[in-house]
Order: C-alpha cells, then structure tokens, then sequence
C-alpha cells in the first residue's frame, strides 16, 4: 500500500512536535541548573521575623540601668473598655451584713462623690436611719468613705443602711424609701444599683434588735447633797481635777485616750452645766451614768466612776446613793459589777463586743 503525500506530510509533522518538546524541556533543565548554582553561591537567606506592630507609638526597647520608660496614659475609651470588663467589688469591709443593707452601684461613666451625694440627699430626705457612703478608688482598688464635699470620682458606690439602732429596727418602709431614692438618682446619672433582699434584711435587722434589747442597760449612781446644795464652782474644780470635759450637751465627760466617752456626769436637777454657768450655779445633786454597750472594759470603768462618786461626796457633804436613793453598799457594788462582765460577755458572744466601732453604731 503506497503512503500518500498527505500522511508523508503528517509524519514529518509530528516529527517537528516531538523534537521542539525535547528541546523546550533541555532548555527548562538548563535554566533551573542555573539558578540552583546561583543560590549556592550566595547562600539561602532567612525569612525576615514579623514584628508586632507597638499600639500608640514606636517600640521602646528595654535598657538595662536604665529607668523604665512611663506608662502612656490611657484614653477615654481605653478606661470605658476595662469599665465594661472589670469584676464587681465586694461589700466594703466597713458593712456588717447582720447590721447594714448595703446596696452596691455601678456606673459605667465615673461619676463626681460630691454630686453623686448631694443628688442622693435630696432623694434619700426623711429616711428613718442612717446611710452611710463609700465609693471604689480603681487607683488604690479599695473602698474608702466618700467625701460629700469631694471631687474624686469613682465607677462604684455603696450605700450602707444601718438595720438597727436605739429607735428600733429598719421597717420595710425605710427599705423602700432608700431603694427608691437610689433608683431616681442613679436613673439621673444612668447608674445601676443592685439592692440585695429585703426580706432577708428585714429578719436580720429584728434578729439583731433583740440581741440588742437584751443587753442594753446603764448604770446610774447618785450623789446627793446632805446638808447644803453643792457649789458649782466646787464641783468644776473638782470634775477638772480629776480629768472630765464639760462638752456641748451641758455633761461632763470621762474620756479614755480616743476620746471616747466612758462615763457622763449630769446634774441632777432640770439645768443643764455650763462654763458661764457653773460659778454661780448651786444643786442639790448630781448623777453618773455608764452606758455598758458602749465601753469596754465596762467593770474597770464602772469601779473609777464609784470612786469618783465617792470623792465627790466626800470633798462635797453627800452620799452616794442608786435610782431608789438607796444607799451603794458593799453587796450593791458587787452585784453591778458581776451584771456588767456578764452583759459585756454575752455581746462578745455574738461578735459586738462592748465598746467596739459596730457597737457604738448599733447602740446610738
């Protein structure tokens, strides 16, 4: 069979194809020879490290020796930002949970203490027992009383109602003026109080006041005049002597070395003392009172409060006498002393011990 000029043509053709093919891949084999000796020469380099780029500005580089460079101050936003994922602060320590309803507030944007408290007072008017503030200090990260009068500002707030005092237990209706005072206030500074139950409050508050009830006495002595009325000029000199104050409440005050009052020495008569008042002044006899819950060591200062009674009677012309104006014997004396160790003892029992800062708060 003879080949046609047509196949002969695609023969030579194809033949064409194949040779360019071997030709182009010599030619690929041969270029990358070429590069692979290059890189041999020059040596493979590594890739370069991506450094993080420093947020607000170039890195600073640490030197030893060196003092460290000051921390940027951060912006508006920096501190809205952390505000929103910062933890909520405990109860500041100064809250008794048997004694307060403390109601904690967050504000997202710090508010100024003063304004703060001056908006509350005006809300919070005629409410039946004490409050008192605190705001959160996010530089010192602690709690500190709250300065009406201050600038400082602050992102939480407390507001601590005392439960229970002299007048009796907090009433649901003290709860509800305080949970409503906050909540207009905080709605004009667009803060969120979280007030804690109130009827867990309420049984803590009257659990408490019968605690108090049960320990709440004072002992009175007398010293009465026998023959002629005490000057009152004799009595100042004396009551100085022997180191008591006369304070604004028209008493002489026995005072320990925090300025607390132990014992109050007050006249016996409807007349108040005074330093304008006491040189021509006359009674017919004067009362010393020592409020057991309120100090410590009640039996020590219950024996220098007789001996007082007892050197003014003696310097004087009285007698020392009780409530019935009976005279204090020996068996008098010690049945008082043993009633206040155990007083004083049961209010340490139960954690108020006599004298403390919590009692003071709870029996005023």
């Amino acid at each position: 069979m003879s080949i046609s000029e047509l196949q002969m043509g695609l023969v030579g053709a194809g033949g064409v194809v194949v040779v360019g093919i071997f030709a182009f891949n010599k030619w690929q084999e041969r270029k990358h020879r070429k590069a692979a000796d290059a890189l041999a020469k020059v040596g493979v380099q590594e890739p370069a490290a991506i450094e993080p780029a420093a947020s607000g500005g170039e890195r600073v580089e640490p030197v030893i020796g060196a003092e460290a460079p000051p921390r940027p101050t951060p912006t508006d936003q920096q501190l809205r930002d952390a505000s929103a994922r910062r933890v909520p602060p405990l109860l500041p320590p100064e809250v008794d949970e048997r004694a307060d309803w403390g109601v904690r507030i967050e504000s997202i944007e710090s508010v100024v203490a003063g304004q703060f408290y001056h908006a509350a007072a005006q809300h919070l008017d005629g409410l039946g027992k004490p409050v008192r503030w605190f705001g959160f200090s996010d530089t010192e990260n602690r709690w500190e009383p709250l300065n009406p009068h201050g600038a400082a500002r602050y992102h939480w707030l407390c507001a601590a109602l005392q439960l229970v005092d002299r007048r009796g237990a907090a009433t649901e209706g003290d709860l509800a003026h305080l949970a409503a005072g906050l909540q207009r206030v905080c709605d004009a500074f667009m803060a969120i109080p979280s007030p804690p139950s109130r009827a867990e409050a309420l049984a803590r508050g009257a659990e408490l006041d019968r605690l108090c009830a049960g320990v709440d006495i004072q002992i009175g002595v007398n010293v009465l005049a026998r023959d002629q009325a005490f000057s009152g000029a004799k009595l100042s000199g004396l009551l100085h002597t022997a180191g008591l104050e006369l304070l604004d409440d028209g008493c002489f005050h026995s005072r320990d070395g925090k300025s607390l009052t132990e014992f109050v020495l007050s006249n016996l008569e409807p007349v108040l003392f005074s330093a304008e008042g006491m040189r021509g002044l006359t009674t017919q006899g004067v009362t010393l009172t020592l409020d057991v819950p309120r100090v410590a060591d009640g039996v020590q200062v219950f024996e220098r409060m007789m001996a007082l009674a007892q050197r003014i009677a003696d310097a004087l012309g009285g007698v020392v006498v009780d409530d019935n104006r009976a005279p204090f014997g020996d068996k008098a004396v010690g049945l008082i002393r043993s009633q206040i160790g155990q007083f004083q003892g049961q209010m340490a029992e139960q954690g108020i011990p006599a004298g403390s800062p919590l009692a003071l708060r709870l029996f005023s």
